[in-house]
């Protein structure tokens, strides 16, 4: 089955702009709460739409785009 999802993936290791990107949702969006009381870091996640939506699980996503 194929999804036909269009993506960016960035690797925050990669530079300090991808890290800072990671960073500015995972302190200040309240869906990394419970992962930051855990002591993980929060990834993989999956931001949708500038952080209308921020998922841990790929599989949630899937599961809204099936057809």
């Amino acid at each position: 089955m194929q999804h036909d999802i269009k993506f960016a993936y960035l690797d925050i290791s990669e530079s300090i702009a991808n890290l800072k990107r990671f960073l500015k949702y995972r302190d200040n969006f309240e869906e990394f709460d419970e992962i930051k009381k855990a002591g993980r870091v929060g990834l993989p996640c999956i931001v949708i739409d500038d952080g209308e939506r921020i998922l841990f699980d790929y599989r949630e996503i899937l599961k809204a785009t099936e057809k």
